[in-house]
This record gives structure tokens, sequence and C-alpha cells, in this order.
């Protein structure tokens, strides 16, 4: 038996030796949440608003988004190697660029027939950087996760990922599910103090694009979104610790320090990601709960883990240089 998400982030927190949560910084964060929310700085709107987002009415939006979220992870730079720059985008949205790139060239690029057949040389044509050299981490198991997904989806959705999608019923949960076991290479799961723990990032946050896309509605619609948690990655958790939400033990702290590159399923990363699943959950909650109380004009459409996770991670974009203080955690994964 796997523990989903949120009970995962739960069980992790109540059994973490090198963490803990501070409610008083989950307190600040909410009400940073709340002003977010009034300014509309937090909305459903702003995924499909973004220049390298699909809109819904795109033929190819949905497989475009399956293709993006099979590629999107392990960006992190060590030390002062160069940065894999794309149309002058880093990480994520450097994937964005290239992929979007290759289809203005007439690239069949989100076509699993087309992807599922790139080697190595394809995929750094595809994915080639800025200054000409630079490549994008881990490219032998982005091949791999190409390789791996374009197989099922031939096999058994006739190569389309609405097809995935349609069969889950309005469930997230279902697709969740599904994504999971279809596709092995979304299985973020670790074994932490006896439990199979299933964090889940990148299928999650591919069921969250859809949604925020669609803007929960036609084949964004998810009757269960709130049962999506954030999804844990190396970025989001600088926020948390900025806030004052999380905070590190001393050995922790001095294993980030010194740059100790964390094995992905070993006690301290799993810590680090179940910790920011925890403490989002909470933050979602008193969210709501401050809505109800003070009777504010708020869409609780908005009030979910996806928004929340959207807001943490471009306010870490935004405030970069201010967060260097706290040092990520470096773990080579194509889970996040």
């Amino acid at each position: 038996m796997v523990l989903f998400p949120k009970a995962a982030g739960e069980f992790i927190v109540k059994h973490a030796k090198y963490l803990k949560i501070n409610n008083a910084g989950i307190d600040k964060l909410c009400r940073a949440i709340l002003e977010g929310l009034m300014t509309k700085e937090i909305s459903v709107d702003n995924f499909s608003q973004h220049e390298f987002h699909p809109k819904p009415s795109d033929p190819n939006c949905l497989n475009w988004m399956f293709l993006i979220d099979t590629l999107n992870f392990c960006f992190w730079t060590p030390g002062d190697a160069t940065k894999w720059k794309v149309q002058g985008q880093t990480g994520y949205f450097a994937l964005c660029a290239a992929i979007n790139r290759a289809m203005k060239a007439g690239e069949d690029i989100t076509n699993p027939k087309f992807y599922g057949k790139l080697d190595v040389e394809g995929l750094e044509r595809i994915l080639k950087a800025d200054d000409g050299q630079t490549k994008a981490p881990l490219i032998e198991n982005r091949v791999k996760c190409l390789k791996e997904v374009s197989e099922k989806l031939l096999q058994k959705y006739n190569g389309n990922f609405e097809n995935c999608i349609k069969q889950c019923e309005k469930s997230a949960q279902k697709l969740l599910q599904l994504i999971v076991e279809e596709f092995p290479c979304f299985r973020d799961e670790a074994v932490f103090e006896g439990e199979r723990v299933g964090i889940y990032k990148r299928a999650q946050i591919l069921i969250g694009d859809i949604w925020a896309c669609f803007r929960g509605q036609g084949l964004g619609e998810f009757t269960d979104i709130n049962t999506i948690t954030m999804f844990a990655d190396y970025r989001v958790p600088q926020v948390l610790v900025h806030f004052g939400a999380l905070e590190y033990g001393d050995e922790l702290m001095d294993s980030l320090k010194c740059n100790e590159i964390l094995e992905n399923g070993t006690a301290k990363e799993v810590e680090i990601r179940g910790a920011s699943i925890y403490i989002v959950e909470e933050l979602k909650e008193r969210v709501l709960a401050q809505i109800r109380e003070q009777k504010l004009n708020i869409s609780t459409q908005n009030v979910n883990s996806v928004l929340l996770d959207h807001f943490l991670w471009d306010y870490r974009r935004r405030h970069a240089d201010e967060l260097e203080y706290i040092p990520f955690h470096k773990t080579y994964s194509v889970y996040y």
C-alpha cells in the first residue's frame, strides 16, 4: 500500500528528525496568500495568460502539457557551472521555450511517434541552448522517459493523452492513479520509516496544469481538484523557510550548506518534500478558514494547493537573490 501525497506528508512530518514545522510561519504565509488572492495575483486565470503556455483551444494543448511534464525535472546547476538557457530562460521556462521553438520550426514534437524515436543527439538538438554548447541536465534520462511514455500512449491510448483524461471521469485522483501506474517515470515514491510514501510531484503538476489551463472547465474539470497537493520540489522549500513555516535542524542545514548531494529517497530529502506538502495543506485550510471567518470576497475556486504552489514557486523566482541565503537541497532525480 502506498500513502498518497496528503497522507504521506502527514506521516513524514510526524516522524521527521531533521526539521520542524512552525505555526507562526504558516500564519505569516497565510497573510501573504490572502493578500495575493485579494489582488488577483493568485488566480486560475494566470496559467493560460503566460506567453509560454498553450491556450485550451490549441489542438496540441494536452499533448504539449504531457510532454512538458514528462521532461520537467532536475534543472539545477552545480556550483558555478553555466546554466542551460533557451531564449534567455532557465529551468522549466527554458524547456517550454525549446519545445515551442521546435513546434514553430515544424517539428512534430508533441506526437509520441516522433519523440519516442528521439535519441540523445536528437533531443539535444531540440533542447539546444542559446550558447550552442550547454547541455540540459540528465539528457539520457530524459530520452528514456520519452521512450517509456511514448510506448504506453501508442500502445494503449491511441497516441493521445486526452484519452487518459477522459477515462478518469473528471476525477483528479483517478487520473493521478492512472498516471503513476501507467507511466513509471512519474512514480515518485520512497520508503520512509517503513511506509511507502507517494510524493508524485510531476504527476500532480500535470493534473494541476490541465486544471489551470482549462480554468477548471471542460477537459480540465476535476470535481476533486482540492485533493491534489503542492508539487514538492527543491525550490519551494526555500520560500517556506524564508517565511519561517519550515525550520531545518542543524544537521540538515549543514548538509545543505556544504552542497551535499541528497540521494533521492533518503530521509533528509524525503522529509523536506513531505514537510512542504504538509505545510501547504495546512496553509490551504487556514486560508479557507480566514475567508469564512472574515467573510472575504474571495472565490474559493482560487484556494487550492495547485494555485498556492504557483504563488510560492513564482515568489521564489521573483525574490531569487533575496532567498539565496537559504540553501536548496540538491538531488539528481527524474521525479522533480
